[in-house]
């Protein structure tokens, strides 16, 4: 699933090379990465690599990795309990690097290790991108209400220009099966919710139940993101989008499910009175999520009329998410700090979906 990695990349800005740790952190053998890294970029490092876990990550766990004179970010899945196709490195490194000819901004990958032996896991690397990705509401209070609306809007302009590429002009024939997609999202993520128990959460199986009944059908088809929110977008000093990261779910499907999980991020700061995730639509001059769908329906020309059914899966895929994340924080899998509010969010994220869901 995904994953909440999303200053990764513009967070190795603030490690100058004489900080970056010497000694292999959690997840990784460093000895072994160069290796493999000799023979993926014969030449690319120019010394010893060293590396560090960079602080934010919720599930993939993302490195700054550098030889002391240029920069790159690996990412591997989480320690301990994965969910079965939810940390997919494969499927994030094809979708990166099919789209790194279109007008889609994301970094150039240098290999993916798909031999688990090496660390534990499968691996890519990709280049390191100047940036920032804005999680919180007073990162973008510090810009200004006039920049902040700008941003915001830039983000919904990258998606409709992520839904206008076709697949099949980057190399992406057969990356998805948008058929039956959203039936088939219902029934993966009630599986992914089997495999994180760890307590009950009141209303979640009846979501789960709800949702499998009548899921409409658009007829729309796009390279969906599966993730699409405003900190897994790195910005440059001009105020534009200058990477989308974190592409771990994506696939070829109905755009609307990344529509309105933006939407569903927009308001979780709300639903779940934590800023431990995002709360970037408190932002003074942040859009609201009216606007912003007006804004994308406008754009992408698409009929936004039916949402309910779209922002009820957003919501049940976004709670069991933050279970699996939680099931790793009661287990002692996680790396880094900030877990341990993650499970307080899944209780609201149910009841706003079935909110949705009763509107229909």
């Amino acid at each position: 699933m995904n994953d909440f990695d999303s200053r990764a990349v513009s967070s190795i800005d603030d490690a100058s090379p004489d900080d970056v740790d010497r000694t292999d952190p959690p997840g990784l053998n460093l000895a072994r990465v160069a290796e493999w890294f000799d023979r993926a970029g014969p030449g690319l490092a120019a010394g010893p690599l060293r590396a560090t876990l960079i602080a934010g990550g919720r599930s993939n766990l993302t490195y700054a990795l550098t030889d002391g004179m240029k920069r790159w970010v690996l990412r591997r899945p989480p320690l301990g309990h994965v969910l079965a196709t939810a940390h997919d490195m494969g499927r994030e490194y094809r979708v990166i690097t099919a789209l790194a000819d279109s007008a889609v901004p994301v970094p150039v990958t240098y290999g993916l290790c798909e031999d688990a032996g090496v660390i534990g896991a499968p691996f890519y690397v990709m280049d390191h991108v100047d940036g920032v990705a804005y999680r919180r509401a007073d990162e973008l209070d510090a810009l200004g209400a006039d920049r902040t609306c700008a941003i915001a809007l830039r983000m919904i302009d990258t998606l409709i220009v992520l839904h206008e590429v076709d697949p099949a002009a980057v190399g992406l024939t057969g990356f998805g099966h948008p058929e039956g997609f959203l039936a088939r999202q219902v029934r993966r993520w009630g599986q992914q919710l089997d495999a994180s128990r760890s307590r009950e959460v009141p209303g979640i199986d009846e979501l789960r139940a709800a949702l499998a009944v009548d899921p409409p059908d658009h007829g729309y088809a796009s390279i969906v993101h599966g993730d699409f929110r405003l900190d897994n977008l790195l910005f440059d000093r001009d105020d534009q989008v200058a990477a989308v990261l974190d592409w771990e779910m994506a696939t070829i499907a109905d755009p609307l499910t990344d529509v309105a999980l933006f939407v569903v991020y927009q308001r979780l700061a709300d639903l779940a009175d934590s800023t431990v995730i995002t709360d970037v639509g408190h932002a003074a001059g942040y859009p609201s999520g009216a606007t912003l769908l007006t804004h994308y329906e406008r754009g992408s020309g698409r009929d936004l009329d039916d949402m309910d059914f779209h922002i009820g899966l957003a919501c049940f895929k976004l709670a069991v998410i933050l279970e699996g994340i939680h099931y790793r924080f009661v287990h002692g899998q996680t790396v880094g700090p900030g877990f341990s509010e993650i499970g307080q969010a899944v209780p609201p994220l149910v009841a706003e979906g079935l909110a949705a869901l009763k509107k229909r």
